[in-house]
């Protein structure tokens, strides 16, 4: 099995839907080149979607430029709507952030954000998708 715990569905069936990046990110625990992917400094009101299971994630509300080069957020749409593992691969010692619902990896979580919660949540534009407000 693949780093992925919690398989939506098939790795085969992951592989024809997704992009290779996106299939990379979400289930191999990948991630992009700072400020390569289409979400880091978008400003756009709504919902950023998880890009295996479409499960709501975070809210264009709790975003913010970290300037990292990745979509960052302060808190996630709701409680458990995320989960929390160990990261301590390349010698360092991080919290990956996956998706409670479908088990993909969405990016890290880090305590050094600038609002009240004191949280940056650190995510591939490869992992989300924008669902765009409509005014």
């Amino acid at each position: 099995m693949e780093s992925n715990e919690k398989p939506f569905e098939n790795s085969e069936s992951l592989r024809e839907r997704l992009t290779d990046q996106q299939y990379r990110c979400t289930q191999e625990a990948d991630t992009e080149a700072p400020f390569s992917g289409i979400y880091w400094d978008e400003t756009r009101d709504g919902t950023y979607r998880c890009i295996v299971c479409n499960e709501p994630l975070f809210s264009s509300e709790s975003k913010f430029d970290s300037g990292c080069g990745w979509p960052s957020f302060d808190a996630p749409i709701q409680e458990n709507t995320i989960e929390f593992r160990s990261d301590h691969s390349f010698g360092m010692f991080r919290t990956e952030t996956l998706c409670a619902n479908c088990g993909a990896h969405l990016g890290h979580i880090f305590p050094d954000g600038p609002t009240p919660t004191g949280d940056r949540y650190c995510i591939n534009s490869a992992c989300i998708d924008l669902e765009i407000k409509e005014n």
